[in-house]
């Protein structure tokens, strides 16, 4: 695991193979080797993969609670250019697909293309208010228990039946490693409203989710796709809301196919 200063905060993070880098951004659970191993070492031939663990999760520090999602964009952008990455990729599952967004919109010359997977445009701009703050409300709660009960809580959501038990259980384990203050600043950037941000992505956009999530539906993400101006939807049958490790062989084929053609004059 490798190390980098932004900002006063540690960051770690984890790279694989050669080529034009697709920056990997984890959801507020997990952390991101754990979250992204089957693109680590499945794209990996064709891409220098750069999976970062962000500010309160994995081996990097804790942001200050209010960090929100304009802290985690300047943290990430901050990322991005410590490692000297000229034009990336970036791909983010969840709150990570939101953080794709909102490193769109603060800094929209860093990003050569989005991958935003099980995405919300923050939860306050893509489910109902309610959901949202019952969300926050949870967030906050599940901060406060051990590690086997926040992950018993959530990982039941996380995927659709049917999944190999192995996947399960190793991104349960990323889980139990959770940091209460990181956790909570995550799911208060989560909660933001990021609508205005959609409109104005200018880079080419794959949006990636599975047919069977209950976190991030299908109307989230047929909202996304009807708000971002160049977008493209994809949708993995049977898959849940870690769509990337539910079906990855169908998840790497839809993103190299993709990054392939953005790559392309």
């Amino acid at each position: 695991m490798r190390e980098i200063e932004v900002g006063g905060l540690r960051i770690t993070y984890e790279t694989a193979g050669s080529g034009p880098p697709l920056v990997l951004l984890h959801g507020y659970v997990g952390d991101g080797p754990a979250t992204w191993r089957p693109q680590l070492d499945g794209l990996a031939d064709d891409f220098t993969m750069v999976a970062w663990n962000a500010p309160g999760a994995g081996g990097s520090s804790d942001p200050p609670e209010s960090f929100g999602m304009a802290g985690y964009a300047d943290a990430l952008a901050g990322f991005i250019a410590g490692l000297g990455l000229e034009a990336p990729h970036v791909a983010g599952i969840s709150f990570g697909g939101a953080l794709a967004l909102a490193l769109s919109r603060r800094h929209p010359s860093v990003p050569r293309s989005l991958i935003l997977a099980s995405a919300y445009a923050g939860w306050g701009g893509s489910v109902p208010a309610e959901v949202a703050a019952q969300r926050l409300r949870q967030a906050h709660t599940l901060a406060d228990l051990s590690p086997d009960e926040f992950a018993s809580t959530l990982l039941p959501t996380m995927f659709s039946e049917g999944t190999p038990q192995e996947s399960v259980e190793a991104f349960g384990a990323s889980m139990r490693e959770f940091h209460p203050a990181g956790f909570r600043a995550m799911a208060n950037a989560s909660a933001e409203n990021l609508r205005d941000a959609l409109p104005h992505v200018e880079v080419p956009t794959l949006l990636v989710y599975g047919a069977e999530d209950v976190r991030a539906p299908l109307s989230v993400a047929r909202d996304l796709d009807a708000s971002i101006p160049a977008s493209t939807l994809v949708v993995l049958p049977g898959a849940g809301h870690v769509c990337n490790l539910e079906a990855p062989k169908e998840f790497n084929t839809v993103v190299r196919s993709f990054l392939l053609g953005a790559l392309s004059p």
